[in-house]
């Protein structure tokens, strides 16, 4: 029997998917308006994605900044994200900036999930991943490939190695040059979710293309989409209100 994952009142894993929503303001002000209207939608988690966040490398102001969204959503679960310039975010950090950042918030102990890149810090990897675990804090272990959707067999391999370094929530997210490359996808999503995986996995195919992947999860396997509320953080993400109702459609046809 596969694991869930229950982060406060909410299980990544049972049901239908999830969704999460980011956040992507540049200051302490944007962030509290964010977190403010967030909480006025139906969403399931939010995730921080500092990469956007100005004053990133300063972590008293991160610290900071956390402080102000936990006290407006201390009941919905937080996602702690620094998305790459090479994996399609906002900025590049050292690898040692990148280690500290999150070290740091952990310590906090004001997060519930954190975002790893599965290639972005090879050597200490295992390192945070045991931190977050003995902080009580789930791993999401990522992969985002802009460029193009991976064969079936490395988008396998990747969300296996994820699994296997103890990722609590492995992930992939795919560019689909032509549709075949949407199928690959949920191919290799439905195999991993069927053969391999004993926890929840979250799969994507990116842009307009890829579209399908975040409202199928629950047909063949991923556990959690990402919708907008405002901005999107990555190509293809669609309104919270549309997702959760195709999402609900979706679930009632199964």
């Amino acid at each position: 029997m596969k694991k869930t994952v229950r982060v406060k009142n909410v299980t990544i894993g049972e049901g239908t998917p999830k969704i999460c929503v980011p956040m992507v303001g540049e200051t302490v002000e944007q962030l509290v308006e964010e977190a403010k209207f967030l909480r006025t939608i139906d969403l399931d988690v939010i995730e921080w994605r500092v990469d956007f966040f100005k004053n990133v490398e300063n972590f008293s102001k991160v610290i900071e900044a956390l402080n102000e969204i936990q006290s407006i959503i201390p009941e919905i679960p937080l996602l702690f994200t620094f998305r790459t310039a090479k994996e399609g975010g906002e900025r590049q950090i050292t690898p040692e900036a990148y280690k500290a950042l999150y070290i740091e918030v952990m310590e906090t102990r004001m997060v519930d999930i954190i975002d790893l890149e599965l290639f972005s810090l090879e050597n200490d990897l295992k390192e945070l991943i045991e931190m977050a675990h003995s902080h009580h804090i789930f791993v999401v272990l990522s992969n985002h490939d802009f460029l193009k959707t991976p064969s079936k067999k490395e988008i396998l391999s990747r969300l296996r190695k994820a699994q296997e370094l103890g990722g609590d929530l492995p992930k992939i997210a795919v560019m689909p040059k032509h549709p075949r490359d949407v199928l690959t996808l949920l191919e290799a999503t439905m195999e991993m979710n069927e053969n391999y995986a004993d926890r929840p996995i979250i799969t994507m195919s990116m842009a307009g293309k890829g579209m399908v992947t975040r409202i199928a999860g629950e047909v063949f396997g991923s556990a959690l989409t990402f919708g907008a509320a405002k901005k999107t953080s990555a190509p293809g993400q669609l309104p919270v209100s549309q997702l959760r109702e195709f999402l609900a459609l979706m679930h009632r046809g199964l």
